[in-house]
């Protein structure tokens, strides 16, 4: 799916003001100059973001939250908790906040092995 056919119309102006913004930004020729700048290292763009636990409904990801996978499945954790937890998990989405690149989504990794050989390369599987 490229950017110029993402479902805007009918979706667009269900989403919160932020996520709209979001979905009518990645259209932008500077946005476009931004994302193949990324994509010459390897990365890409996401839009941050949860989901209410009883409608499902999108939700703008808290400041102190990120957005985290263990065993293929996502759940929504505390910053600082996964923060003092560095050697377990892998920052895969960052945003800018507070003035600086904070990591907003990290990936459970497999913990090393007692011969210490496992590198955390590995993610976590259920």
């Amino acid at each position: 799916m490229s950017a110029t056919n993402v479902p805007q119309l009918s979706l667009q102006n269900r989403l919160p003001r932020s996520m709209q913004t979001a979905q009518a930004a990645i259209c932008l020729p500077e946005v476009q100059d931004m994302l193949q700048r990324l994509s010459e290292y390897g990365l890409g763009v996401f839009m941050p973001h949860m989901h209410d636990a009883t409608t499902g409904r999108f939700q703008p990801l808290g400041d102190k939250l990120m957005q985290v996978e263990s065993g293929l499945a996502v759940s929504f954790q505390p910053v600082e908790e996964i923060a003092n937890q560095a050697g377990r998990y892998l920052p895969v989405g960052w945003c800018w906040r507070a003035g600086g690149a904070t990591s907003a989504a990290a990936c459970e990794m497999v913990s090393p092995s007692d011969d210490g050989l496992e590198d955390y390369v590995q993610h976590k599987m259920p």
